[in-house]
């Protein structure tokens, strides 16, 4: 293939690829028979059959399921110690780009042992008809280690890859409410039956959510993911807490959609990791006692904590204890509910 026509075809790759990214979404098995031509001869990425989303990460913020073909996948892959979805991404869009310049993988042995033993040591030369402009570019992805390997934002601005880079805006404006349904499918709910009263929470349930003591482990085998969850208990009717949820929401730019007592808020800008999309439950603990569950569905944690930090703040003076939280001013603010009984 042509230099140029492969340029092309690789900016396509990364900036579609970047874009996953940015939603949380790590392909995982990236070669050319996953990439597609449509009529006018831009490329799409397709088969996301292995692709991970960001909050299946671990606690150590790494993925931890071995997949991929084998010519394309990155070492630390196939090591089973954790792996960056991105990092392992840019790798195979590596191989992708020798394979165009080149012809032929930069990795093919017959044997698996003697295949990953060069994946691990990253060893590869490069042909004469190889552009000299891409080795540098090429070598820097195709680095066995993933801390030094080259990262996105190096590649977007590698010299190499820039030349008659066009980058394709995405456009907000027309972002509808309808929306929201896509960000929450993993999350689909049957609101078939109106609820006329929250869902009663047993307590049992309120001890394996508690972050002391997870009881859940005892009957099914979990992974140790990131904790995407919070959740605090109120003293308020459960309708006046969704308002008042729904009225912050709104003040801090989502968008909202209530069906009973499950809310969902969608934030009307894309973040880091695209789009902060949050659910949340009210659950009846006692006649007169209520527990809000808090889960990010989509988007950054960090962006998500801030969200957190600002719901604290704005139902302060509604809250009555939040899950874990020791600090002097929920204990106050619980000292002063209790006065109060």
């Amino acid at each position: 293939m042509e230099p140029e026509t492969a340029r092309k075809y690789f900016q396509q790759l990364i900036h579609a690829v970047d874009y996953c990214h940015s939603r949380g979404v790590y392909h995982r098995d990236l070669k050319p028979e996953n990439l597609l031509l449509d009529s006018k001869g831009d490329l799409k990425i397709s088969d996301f059959g292995l692709s991970a989303l960001s909050h299946q990460r671990w606690e150590d913020g790494l993925l931890h399921t071995t997949c991929g073909t084998p010519n394309y996948v990155a070492p630390e892959v196939i090591n089973e110690k954790g792996y960056d979805g991105a990092a392992a991404d840019i790798w195979s869009c590596g191989v992708i780009l020798y394979v165009l310049l080149a012809g032929f993988l930069p990795f093919d042995e017959y044997n698996t042992y003697d295949l990953y033993k060069k994946i691990e040591e990253a060893e590869f030369t490069f042909p004469s008809w190889f552009p000299e402009g891409a080795k540098h570019l090429v070598t820097r992805i195709l680095d066995a280690n993933p801390k030094s390997r080259m990262t996105m934002p190096e590649l977007l601005n590698d010299e190499w890859f820039k030349i008659n880079d066009t980058v394709v805006k995405c456009s907000y404006d027309d972002f509808s409410t309808e929306s929201i349904d896509g960000i929450f499918k993993s999350e689909e709910e049957n609101f078939a039956v109106e609820d006329t009263t929250p869902s009663l929470i047993n307590a049992f349930e309120i001890i394996s959510m508690s972050e002391g003591l997870d009881l859940s482990g005892l009957f099914k085998e979990q992974k140790c993911l990131i904790k995407n969850e919070s959740r605090f208990t109120v003293k308020h009717p459960a309708n006046e807490i969704l308002k008042k949820m729904v009225n912050l929401a709104n003040t801090l730019g989502f968008r909202t959609r209530r069906k009973n007592y499950k809310l969902k808020m969608l934030s009307q800008k894309p973040g880091r990791k695209g789009c902060l999309a949050v659910a949340s439950e009210v659950f009846a603990v006692g006649p007169s006692l209520f527990m809000v569950d808090l889960k990010k569905v989509n988007g950054d944690t960090i962006e998500y904590r801030e969200f957190q930090r600002e719901m604290r703040v704005g139902l302060k003076d509604i809250v009555w204890k939040l899950d874990g939280d020791t600090s002097n001013e929920a204990q106050h603010s619980s000292r002063q509910q209790k006065d109060h009984l």
